[in-house]
């Protein structure tokens, strides 16, 4: 859980996973594309790069290679009942 944590924690990051929710399956040069027009981020492709194994190190994120291009997707699962610990209803 400390890892979703620390990836949730950065803007980059969680502009990246915003982009994956919008539209999945993107290689690393669409990503930068869409951070750079939408996010105004000027993020290098290295920076980009090690952003995305920082999600994929805390399970946001897959990657599978295609030819010559690797294709990266957003995995949810990491976040279902991530603020459960908090968010209980208690009784009174």
């Amino acid at each position: 859980m400390a890892d979703v944590f620390k990836a949730l924690a950065d803007p980059t990051r969680r502009a990246i996973l915003d982009e994956l929710t919008e539209r999945d399956g993107q290689t690393l040069f669409e990503i930068c594309g869409r951070l750079a027009m939408k996010h105004d981020l000027g993020s290098s492709r290295q920076a980009v790069s090690q952003h995305l194994q920082v999600l994929a190190g805390a399970g946001l994120m897959t990657s599978q290679k295609q030819g010559r291009y690797t294709i990266h997707h957003l995995d949810p699962r990491p976040l279902v009942g991530l603020t459960d610990r908090w968010t209980k209803e208690q009784p009174r």
